[in-house]
C-alpha cells in the first residue's frame, strides 16, 4: 500500500455520519449512444457543456459531504470519464477519505488512469457495463463504430494493472445470444464471484427530453413472461429471491410512497448541481436548486417518508400488494412515466406478476393485491446466501 493510501485511510470519520453516501452524475454526455439509454447526450452537446458543474463546484460538494461524515461516493454519468478533470475529482474524493465507486463503459480507460487506480485504489470495485461480447453486437447496441476495440482495450488495462472490477450487461436483440458467453468470460475476472447482473426492463428518459427515444426504449422491453423465462434460464435458480424477499416482507406496504432509502443519509447530485433524493427522482417539487447545502437537503428529504398516495388506483392495488417490495414501481419511475408519483406502471406490475407466477406464488389469473393469504405462500429458506437481486427487475 502506498504512503498516500496509508495517509488517507487514517482520516477519521464518524461512524454514524449525517451523510453516508453521495451519488454524483458528472455528466449526461456519453461516448456511446446506446439504443436503450435513459440519459445519454452527445459528447459535444453544447447545452450540457455550458451548464455542467465546474471542477470547483464538484470539489466543494465533495468537501461538504466529507464534513458530514460521507464514506462513499459514486461517480457516474453518462460516461464520467469524459470529464477532462476526472482525475482531479477522483483524487480529491480519495484525499477526503471517501471510497469511490465508478460506473463506466471502460472505453476511456488509459494507461495513465489505470496507473492512478493502481497507485490510489478506489476501494470500491469498478463496475463496467458490457454491451456485447463481439464487435458487431457491441457496436450495434452502442450505435458507435470502433466502440468494441476501445472497450476491450480499457478492460485489458484494468486487468493488466490488477484493478478490481466487475461486469454487468444488458439484454438487447444484438447480444441476447451472447450472455452465456458473457457468464463464461466473467468467471475469469478475479472479483466476479457471481453472475453478471442483467438489465432488461428499461427505464424511460426521466429528463423528459426525447419522446421518440422513449418509444424506442419501450419497444426494447421484453414481454414480461418472456423476460422471466429468460432470467430463469440465465440464473438457473431463484431460491435467493424467495429467501431475500420473505425475510424483508412482514406487512403490506400501505399508503406511504417512500419505503426506500431515498434521502436517508444519502444524496444524489445531477450533472448540473441539482440535488435529488436519488438520481431517478426528478419530480420538480422534489429537486433542490444548485448550491443547496447538503445539510439543508437532508433535512428537506426527511419529509419524503410522510408523503402518502392519493391516487385511488394506487390505494387499491399497490398499497395492498404483497409483492410491492419485489416490484420496481417507485415514485421516480411513476413520475417519469405518468407525471405523478403514485400512478401504477402497468408494465412493471406485469413484470412482477410474471416473476411471482414463476416463483409459484400466484396463479395465472390472480392479482397480488387481492391475495389475503400471502404469508402462507412465501417459503423462506434461511440457508440460502443472498445475491445482488437488483438485476432481476431493473
Amino acid at each position: 500500500m502506498s504512503t498516500y493510501v496509508r495517509h488517507i485511510s487514517h482520516r477519521e470519520k464518524p461512524l454514524g455520519g449525517e451523510l453516508r453516501r453521495l451519488d454524483i452524475e458528472l455528466t449526461e454526455r456519453c461516448n456511446n449512444n446506446c439504443i436503450h439509454c435513459c440519459i445519454n447526450l452527445p459528447v459535444n452537446d453544447k447545452r450540457a457543456l455550458k451548464d455542467e458543474m465546474s471542477l470547483e463546484e464538484i470539489k466543494n460538494i465533495l468537501t461538504q459531504a466529507a464534513d458530514l461524515g460521507c464514506l462513499k461516493v459514486r461517480l457516474t454519468g453518462g460516461e464520467p470519464l469524459l470529464r477532462p478533470d476526472f482525475q482531479t475529482i477522483y483524487t480529491h474524493s480519495r484525499r477526503l477519505g471517501m471510497r469511490v465507486l465508478l460506473f463506466t463503459n471502460a472505453r476511456l480507460i488509459t494507461p495513465g488512469l489505470a496507473q492512478l487506480f493502481s497507485r490510489i485504489p478506489p476501494l470500491e470495485v469498478i463496475q463496467v457495463t458490457v454491451y456485447g461480447m463481439h464487435e458487431d453486437s457491441y457496436n450495434a447496441n452502442t450505435q458507435q463504430t470502433n466502440a468494441f476495440q476501445s472497450f476491450w482495450r480499457g478492460v485489458q488495462l484494468l486487468m493488466d494493472y490488477n484493478i478490481p472490477f466487475i461486469v454487468k450487461s444488458v439484454f438487447l436483440p444484438a447480444n441476447e445470444d451472447e450472455l452465456d458467453e458473457l457468464k463464461i468470460w466473467a468467471k475469469t475476472i478475479p472479483r466476479m464471484d457471481k453472475q453478471p447482473g442483467i438489465t432488461m426492463f428499461y427505464d424511460l428518459r426521466n429528463r423528459l427530453d426525447d419522446p421518440v427515444k422513449n418509444q424506442v426504449i419501450k419497444s426494447l422491453r421484453p414481454a414480461p413472461n418472456e423476460g422471466m423465462k429468460y432470467l430463469f434460464n440465465y440464473h438457473g435458480d431463484f431460491n435467493t429471491i424467495k429467501s431475500h424477499y420473505c425475510k424483508s416482507m412482514t406487512r403490506l406496504p400501505g399508503v406511504r410512497l417512500f419505503g426506500c432509502k431515498a434521502g436517508k443519509k444519502q444524496l444524489s447530485i445531477d450533472a448540473y448541481g441539482r440535488i435529488q433524493a436519488c438520481l431517478g427522482l426528478r419530480s420538480p417539487g422534489l429537486v433542490l436548486a444548485r448550491g443547496t447545502h447538503h445539510r439543508d437537503a437532508l433535512k428537506f428529504f426527511r419529509g419524503l417518508k410522510e408523503i402518502e398516495a392519493t391516487n385511488p388506483e394506487y390505494l387499491e392495488r399497490c398499497a395492498n400488494c404483497f409483492l410491492r417490495n419485489l416490484c420496481e414501481q417507485c415514485p421516480g419511475k411513476a413520475w417519469t412515466e405518468t407525471r405523478t408519483l403514485d400512478t401504477p406502471i402497468e408494465y412493471l406490475c406485469d413484470v412482477t406478476h410474471a416473476l411471482a407466477r414463476e416463483l409459484g406464488w400466484l396463479d395465472e389469473s390472480e392479482k397480488a393485491w387481492k391475495v389475503t393469504n400471502w404469508k402462507d405462500r412465501i417459503i423462506c429458506d434461511l440457508s440460502v446466501q443472498h445475491d445482488d437481486l437488483s438485476h432481476t427487475t431493473a
